[in-house]
């Protein structure tokens, strides 16, 4: 279908960058801004994945996505992706801070640099990819932050001590940011997103033997799902549609706010 004839996106015009781009909620999202409209670069710390991802949704949408290597801890890596994005598109108006790893243990039975590994790549990059992209961001105004946080974030558990924090963290750095560029004048919306369980790769790790990652079995996923009033996990679709929506301009007046996708979970 021709640009001419094509149903206007909500995303039409906007450019984003979705770190961890080549994983579950990660490429889900970069698929779905392409299908609206827009133009995304695929970021993430395995860059072949992530020209992978982009390949694919070039297929169905050409010349919407590009792809850039990145770790989200170093300070180079996000200005070359922030480079990248004005050089491929022009600019960036949505920045999608998505990237993240779990981190299992009680606060006693974490190491230091299992600690210190989990806040810099869940918390740390936030910040980074955040202060680095204000200037892009204030360029291409209206703009939008969206930080991928955890229903964990809201409500804790006994053995994720680092990762109940950072995201706790990236929740409250959210409405930080939110509230400083409304003051400063800038029409920059920050908000953040709150999903349960969902069975991605990322949530296969909580349940690896001897390292390797399998599929979540039937009785895996009945055990977690016990666990949500709805019954069912969350999906990769629920998070890339609430994204989308805090993208688009439909949430214009939606700042510091937080999403939760947790089937009822943190209202018990």
């Amino acid at each position: 279908m021709s640009t001419a004839t094509r149903p206007r996106g909500r995303l039409d015009g906007k450019i984003a960058l979705i770190t961890g781009g080549a994983g579950g909620i990660g490429s889900g999202i970069a698929r779905a801004f392409a299908g609206e409209g827009a133009r995304v670069m695929v970021s993430d710390i395995d860059g072949a994945a992530a020209a992978g991802i982009a390949a694919g949704i070039n297929a169905h949408h050409p010349g919407c996505a590009a792809s850039c290597a990145h770790d989200v801890t170093s300070e180079s890596d996000w200005n070359a992706a922030l480079a990248a994005c004005r050089q491929a598109f022009g600019g960036l108006s949505v920045l999608v801070n998505n990237a993240g790893i779990w981190a299992i243990g009680a606060v006693d039975d974490t190491e230091p640099d299992s600690w210190r590994r989990c806040m810099s790549i869940n918390l740390d990059s936030v910040y980074l990819g955040t202060r680095l992209a204000m200037p892009l961001l204030r360029e291409n105004q209206p703009a939008s932050i969206i930080n991928v946080s955890s229903v964990a974030g809201l409500v804790a558990g006994p053995n994720i001590a680092a990762y109940n924090t950072s995201k706790a963290a990236v929740w409250m750095l959210t409405k930080s940011t939110a509230l400083s560029a409304a003051r400063k004048g800038d029409d920059i919306r920050a908000n953040s997103i709150h999903p349960a369980f969902i069975a991605t790769p990322l949530l296969q790790d909580l349940f690896a033997r001897g390292g390797e990652r399998r599929p979540l079995s039937a009785e895996q996923t009945a055990k977690l799902a016990a666990q949500i009033p709805l019954g069912r996990l969350c999906t990769v679709e629920d998070v890339a549609w609430a994204a989308i929506y805090l993208a688009s301009d439909e949430s214009r007046f939606m700042t510091g706010a937080e999403l939760k996708l947790d089937g009822g979970l943190s209202a018990m």
